[in-house]
C-alpha cells in the first residue's frame, strides 16, 4: 500500500480528487481532536465506555475510533486490503507530505511538494508512485493467500526482523536504526531472490520487504513470507530468504545508540 500525507487548507479537496484518480482501493485517514488519535475512512464514532476501540457498522459503511490509535496503527490495519492511503492534515505523521495550497506547509516539518488543490494531479501521482510501499506482515501474508497457486498450499511460513535495544544487559541501548538502499539495484536483487526461491520444488510464492529510513527500537524492519505445499520447504525457504536478503541486497544500516552513532558496514 502506497501512502501520502496531504496538509493545508485545500487538503480535503486534493485528497478527494486524488482518490478518484488512483486505480485501486483508496483509504482516507483524517485526524480528529487528539493529535495522537487517528480515524480511518473519515469516520467518527462515539467510543463506548470501557472499550479501547469501537467499530460502528451502518448501511453506508463503518466508522472506527480507538483511544490511543496512531496514524501508523491505522495504516498497518489498512495495508492488507488497500492499495493507497491518503492521510489528511497530519503533518506529524512519518510520511511524504504534499501541501495543498501555498500556505499548506505551515506546521509541517517537511513538505515534498506544493500544489494547487484544484490543479494538475500528475506531479502528486508521480510522487506517490515513486514512494516505498507501506507493508506489514499481514499485508504480505494477504498477498500470498491471493496467489493463483494458493489452492496447492498447505503452509505459510514467515520471518519478521525487528530493532532490538540490546544484545546484552550492559549494552548501550539502541535508540533507532536508519536504513538506506542502493536505489533500483536493491529492488531488482530482491525480486531476483524471490524468483529464484520460487523455482524450488514445492515453493509456490515468496515475498520479501525491507523498510528504509529511521526505524525506532521495537519496530519491525524486514519480512519474508513463503507460500508452500508443505511446512519443511516453507521453513527452509524462509531461512534461506532472509539470509540471502541480508547478504546480497545492498541495504546499508546506521545504528544510533545512547552513546554513539555508526554505520554497521564500516564497523564490521
Amino acid at each position: 500500500m502506497r501512502t501520502l500525507g496531504i496538509v493545508g487548507p485545500g487538503s480535503g479537496t486534493l485528497a478527494d480528487r486524488l482518490a478518484d484518480r488512483l486505480d485501486g482501493r483508496v483509504a482516507l485517514v483524517r485526524g480528529e481532536g487528539d493529535p495522537d488519535a487517528g480515524v480511518a475512512d473519515g469516520g467518527v464514532a462515539a467510543r463506548r465506555e470501557g472499550a479501547a476501540t469501537t467499530y460502528e457498522l451502518g448501511p453506508t459503511g463503518w466508522h472506527a475510533r480507538g483511544e490511543s490509535t496512531t496514524v501508523d496503527d491505522v495504516l498497518d490495519r489498512l495495508a492488507p486490503d488497500h492499495d493507497y492511503a491518503l492521510v489528511i492534515d497530519r503533518p506529524d505523521a512519518r510520511l511524504a507530505q504534499v501541501a495543498a495550497g501555498a500556505d499548506g506547509a505551515d506546521g509541517a516539518a517537511d513538505v515534498d511538494l506544493t500544489v494547487d488543490p484544484d490543479g494538475d494531479l500528475d506531479p502528486v501521482v508521480d510522487l506517490l508512485e515513486g514512494l516505498d510501499p507501506h507493508e506489514t506482515l499481514e499485508s504480505l501474508v494477504a498477498r500470498v493467500k491471493a496467489s493463483p497457486r494458493a489452492d496447492r498450499a498447505g503452509a505459510i511460513a514467515t520471518f519478521t526482523g525487528r530493532v532490538r535495544a540490546k544484545d546484552a544487559e550492559d549494552d548501550s541501548p539502541t535508540e533507532y536504526l536508519e536504513f538506506e538502499k542502493y536505489e533500483g539495484v536493491a529492488e531488482r536483487r530482491t525480486r531476483d531472490i524471490e524468483s529464484e526461491l520460487e523455482d524450488r520444488e514445492g515453493v509456490l510464492d515468496v515475498v520479501m520487504h525491507h523498510r528504509t529510513g529511521v526505524i525506532p527500537d521495537g519496530e519491525d524492519i524486514v519480512f519474508v513470507v513463503v507460500l508452500a505445499g508443505h511446512r519443511r520447504e516453507a521453513f527452509r525457504t524462509v531461512e534461506d530468504g532472509i539470509d540471502r536478503l541480508k547478504e546480497e541486497v545492498p541495504i546499508f544500516k546506521k545504528e544510533v545508540t545512547a552513546e554513539e552513532t555508526f554505520w554497521v558496514h564500516e564497523r564490521d
